[in-house]
């Protein structure tokens, strides 16, 4: 089960007035199981997003793109699982841009204002016909409290659904914050295998809202990792439909952009934790944290290095303290100025190593007793600067190649 993760109830995802949630049964990779996803928008609704920067993109990541750029009002967004539809050719474009024209045609809108996303297979052609002929059943299900259903319907390998909502004051309004996501495997910053979708009905001009997701992705989605691999098909969407009882936020200086600005990026990262959480075969979850570095790129480098090592995400699995395994990542992280004896090593609060090795203080004990709980920070003090930088990213167990070595069959 995911590490350290409540179940999501129903309840606790608050509708979005202007957001119509459908979900149906279109059979795509197995039968008898919630794989198709609409959502409609309001008139009045902005709509941005962050994608994927792997430059095999899938073929629904090309269209939405193009789609945004139009600049035409988004009115839905059609999301199935099962088949990513990338490595897909043109046959694969064709097969997105099938898949919005039928939508459109049933809602009566423009082919441009309906965005396509997938999740699923790679490199195996979608299969169009069974999406195309379930949308009117997606349809008809639209509705507001349909979030719960919505995030079921999204997952591939996750074990649970992720979806988190909250509710903020803006000049004596309520704002209503909804977000839900998906992603298990093949987790890795720029973005992570992942799909995630945030509303809010809160009144906000469309750059400042492009402004909110590249923010709120920069410190979230892109500051996870499962397993090092950047996904073909990643996108974070963001949506204001503008229906909230305050006037519009027009600008980054005002107050109300940062409380807003702050609300979504918490819901982002815990969405964003959520997804390690419930990472492939997870049972640890882990913190790394890399402090007093002399800019954000070293910081950032040693913790990748840190948290692609599968000698150290095998040894947080085992539970053993088998603390050179984390030296040696720091030691080949391509810092070439680093002085390693000036630097620190701590697991949770505990000293392990200082002056180039072992602390005087530390206690294999010590080690131990961190490693064996289900969640671990490690911390690395560089000591010649003010910059620091946060991944969480979790253990490489067992499962997570027997998920891996299953996932087409």
């Amino acid at each position: 089960m995911p590490v350290n993760m409540l179940p999501l109830l129903p309840a606790q995802l608050l509708p979005i007035p202007g957001v119509l949630l459908g979900t149906a049964e279109a059979g795509i990779k197995q039968a008898n199981r919630k794989d198709l996803v609409v959502i409609k928008f309001a008139e009045n609704t902005q709509v941005v997003g962050v994608f994927t920067q792997n430059r095999f993109c899938a073929a629904p990541v090309v269209i939405a793109q193009s789609h945004l750029a139009t600049d035409l009002p988004i009115r839905a967004l059609i999301i199935n699982t099962g088949n990513a539809n990338a490595g897909t050719g043109q046959t694969g474009v064709d097969h997105a841009q099938a898949t919005c024209t039928a939508l459109a045609q049933l809602l009566d809108c423009q082919i441009q204002q309906v965005l396509p996303f997938s999740t699923g297979v790679i490199m195996e052609p979608l299969p169009v016909e069974k999406i195309i002929a379930k949308l009117p059943q997606a349809v008809t299900n639209l509705a507001p409290d349909n979030w719960f259903s919505a995030a079921q319907a999204i997952m591939t390998t996750d074990i649970v659904p992720k979806g988190i909502s909250r509710q903020i004051e803006l000049d004596e309004a309520t704002v209503t914050i909804t977000g839900i996501a998906k992603g298990s495997g093949m987790i890795r910053p720029n973005m992570a295998t992942m799909l995630s979708y945030i509303a809010t009905d809160a009144a906000i001009t469309r750059p400042l809202l492009d402004e909110l997701v590249r923010h709120a992705a920069d410190h979230s989605f892109n500051r996870i990792t499962v397993d090092g691999d950047t996904s073909t098909n990643d996108s974070s969407i963001l949506i204001a439909t503008n229906q909230a009882q305050h006037t519009p936020i027009t600008t980054t200086t005002d107050l109300r952009f940062s409380i807003l600005q702050t609300a979504i990026t918490e819901i982002a990262m815990q969405l964003a934790q959520m997804i390690v959480r419930d990472g492939e075969g997870a049972t640890k979850f882990i913190t790394i944290q890399v402090e007093n570095g002399k800019t954000k790129q070293e910081c950032d480098q040693i913790a990748y290095a840190i948290a692609h090592s599968p000698l150290i995400k095998t040894a947080c699995f085992a539970s053993d303290p088998n603390l050179g395994r984390i030296l040696a990542a720091i030691g080949y992280a391509g810092i070439e100025d680093l002085n390693v004896n000036q630097l620190e090593l701590y697991l949770g609060d505990v000293l392990v190593a200082e002056q180039g090795g072992r602390a005087a203080s530390y206690r294999e004990e010590q080690g131990q007793r961190i490693m064996q709980a289900p969640e671990i920070t490690i911390r690395v003090k560089l000591n010649r600067g003010d910059v620091a930088a946060t991944l969480w990213t979790c253990d490489l167990s067992y499962d997570y190649v027997k998920i891996n070595s299953d996932y087409r069959s």
